[in-house]
């Protein structure tokens, strides 16, 4: 098996769309709504304009591992002087390539693009399965994290 990793480019996006979708199914989201019109509309967009950039692990032309990271922009703050905060998403990979170091790769890809990109923090909400990973590469936990739903 050679794992090769590249940048996501939009051949690739139906497939990358697809594997987005059945990570939120695997993470418990029982929606039952069309999201790949919002999805494919999100991406280009953002993947034209740069504040979208996603790493594929692929064997062979299999996409088998996705990254992807949203870059946002907020005021100054004493832990973020540039403002610049890469969100992490996607991270994903199939399930019979787990336990392999590929999400830890992909996860180093994107976090590198964040520092080349100014960004001065990286954040995820990580599913159960993502805590360890995450932890290990050096992200602490933040318990005052809240959303309110709209």
């Amino acid at each position: 098996m050679q794992i090769v990793y590249r940048r996501l480019t939009e051949k690739e996006l139906d497939t990358f769309i697809s594997m987005r979708i059945a990570q939120l199914r695997e993470e418990g989201a029982k929606q039952d709504i069309d999201l790949r019109p919002a999805l494919e509309d999100y991406y280009k967009r953002h993947m034209a304009d740069g504040t979208f950039v996603s790493w594929l692990a692929l064997d062979g032309d299999k996409i088998i591992g996705t990254s992807g990271m949203s870059i946002v922009e907020k005021p100054p703050y004493f832990g973020c002087p540039s403002g610049r905060i890469g969100l992490l998403s996607s991270m994903f990979t199939d399930g019979e390539y787990r336990r392999r170091g590929i999400a830890k790769q992909l996860l180093s890809r994107v976090v590198d693009e964040a520092r080349q990109r100014g960004c001065g923090t990286v954040q995820i909400t990580a599913s159960d399965m993502g805590v360890l990973l995450y932890t290990d590469f050096g992200f602490v936990k933040n318990n005052n994290f809240m959303q309110y739903k709209l």
